[in-house]
């Protein structure tokens, strides 16, 4: 018998519609353009390291809104554990809607990291976009990617961060990617593997 399954997949809600048919338990790793719950408990993880409590931290989340369910798994998770959450990117790749209620929208990205803690990156998902509706590489740095001289908008302490894998010198430059000051990357990808063990480990109710 199969006590956990994990399920990513292209289809939205396709792990919901699998637990509704199976006695094991169902871990999302990725719906569609929906949600990427383990990344976001990764990521907040990741911010408490380094800032302590999440209530009241700013935190930008930039780019390809549009087709990111770390976005949206984020964004739902910051804000009840206290943050407040901005999110902006190129009006082509913006969602329609509301978005997340309580979250705040931006069209610059000076605008949107202004007096920011938490800068978050998302990757710009061409193998999403329709032929003809992706954004030229240095044309999008120009506009959305971080540099140093953006980062200045952000506070001093702002830390960097990004789901990955990264698209370099397109949404973030790579000496922000790898600056051990700022860049709290590395960190991600170390969280992650903690995370999902946590939550396998609470799911199989092992000690």
């Amino acid at each position: 018998a199969i006590d956990a399954m994990i399920i990513r997949h292209t289809i939205e809600r396709a792990p919901h519609e699998i637990a509704e048919r199976v006695s094991a338990s169902v871990i999302n790793a990725g719906d569609g353009t929906n949600e990427h719950p383990t990344q976001a408990l990764t990521d907040a993880l990741a911010i408490r390291r380094k800032k302590g409590d999440l209530e009241g931290l700013e935190v930008a989340i930039c780019g390809d809104i549009a087709h990111s369910r770390v976005a949206r798994s984020n964004a739902r998770l910051l804000t009840k554990l206290g943050a407040k959450v901005r999110y902006g990117g190129p009006a082509n790749l913006m969602p329609e809607d509301s978005y997340i209620e309580g979250t705040e929208r931006f069209d610059s990205l000076e605008e949107g990291i202004e007096g920011a803690d938490v800068v978050m990156m998302l990757r710009v998902q061409l193998e999403r976009m329709e032929k003809g509706n992706s954004p030229a590489g240095k044309a999008y740095f120009k506009e959305w990617g971080l540099s140093f001289a953006k980062l200045k908008h952000a506070k001093p302490d702002a830390i960097v961060m990004h789901p990955g894998p990264i698209n370099r010198e397109v949404e973030i430059a790579s000496d922000v990617a790898d600056h051990v000051g700022r860049s709290v990357i590395l960190d991600q990808v170390a969280m992650g593997v903690a995370v999902r063990m946590a939550v396998l480990q609470t799911l199989l109710g092992s000690d």
